[in-house]
């Protein structure tokens, strides 16, 4: 294994609910989830439907030890989580982290508050993975392993969330998705974290045009996405978070529009791996 590489692999990259049909098929349904690979070390951002398939590819690996860190807690970036196969697996070392939440639940109350009856037939006693839990406040700089950094900031969106600004060998990942921007601004914080990134993962649920209908959801564009990328000189800009409703067509469409903007956008589907 490359010690020094840093990759991304999307395992998800839909919003707010799985979809399936024919008019999916080349971006896929599944709901947020996303590798990261720095070295030897793995990380899975949010466990959304697309956990699944995560899980069981890393079992095939022989991975032994990894890291799910939340973004936060809706049903769409968790509802993988209890079909995550490595969470049953007694050799392995899993930690579970979330921050958006901070002096309200602990990462440890939510799991167990989402993996019980009546929601699910079980509660996280079943696992058999070593697990740990880490909450850590919105701010701080988490180091889960050797070499790997990762400054954290608040997102706005109902609820909560974080936005993550990973660096490894060099190369910086940022993660900026559920949130929502105000017209004509550029949010400090989501600056501060994208500021000169190798690739930028963020929410483009909707349009400029859909923004009035909108409000208050939580949401952003691709077209407030690419200007932020310009600002922030960042060198690659995903399209991310996908509305249940984007055929493939849709999509395609969106990135061909981002491209003429920003050359480096591009629509990100599911099972695509990116190399910074």
């Amino acid at each position: 294994m490359n010690d020094e590489v840093f990759r991304v692999k999307f395992w998800g990259t839909r919003g707010s609910v799985a979809v399936s049909g024919p008019e999916f098929e080349r971006y896929g349904g599944n709901t947020a989830c996303i590798e990261v690979q720095c070295g030897k070390h793995r990380l899975i951002f949010d466990a959304g439907s697309g956990v699944r398939q995560a899980g069981e590819a890393l079992t095939r690996e022989g991975a032994d030890e990894l890291d799910i860190i939340f973004t936060h807690c809706h049903y769409d970036h968790i509802i993988g989580l209890p079909y995550f196969a490595p969470l049953y697996n007694p050799m392995m070392n899993v930690r579970i982290w979330s921050g958006h939440l901070a002096g309200v639940m602990s990462t440890r109350e939510i799991v167990k508050q989402f993996m019980r009856p009546p929601w699910f037939p079980v509660e996280p006693e079943i696992c058999k993975a070593c697990l740990g839990f880490r909450d850590f406040r919105s701010g701080d700089v988490l180091e889960p392993f050797e070499g790997v950094r990762i400054e954290t900031g608040s997102l706005n969106h109902p609820g909560g969330c974080i936005g993550y600004r990973i660096e490894w060998a060099g190369k910086v990942l940022a993660l900026i998705y559920d949130t929502e921007h105000e017209a004509g601004k550029f949010d400090p914080e989501v600056m501060r974290l994208i500021k000169g990134a190798d690739l930028v993962v963020y929410d483009c649920t909707y349009t400029e045009d859909e923004m009035p209908r909108r409000f208050g959801y939580g949401h952003s564009t691709w077209q407030h996405g690419v200007l932020l990328a310009k600002a922030a000189n960042v060198k690659r800009f995903a399209l991310f978070h996908h509305a249940p409703s984007r055929t493939d067509d849709e999509l395609d469409e969106f990135e061909h529009l981002a491209r003429e903007h920003f050359p480096g956008a591009f629509s990100a589907r599911d099972f695509q791996e990116i190399d910074l």
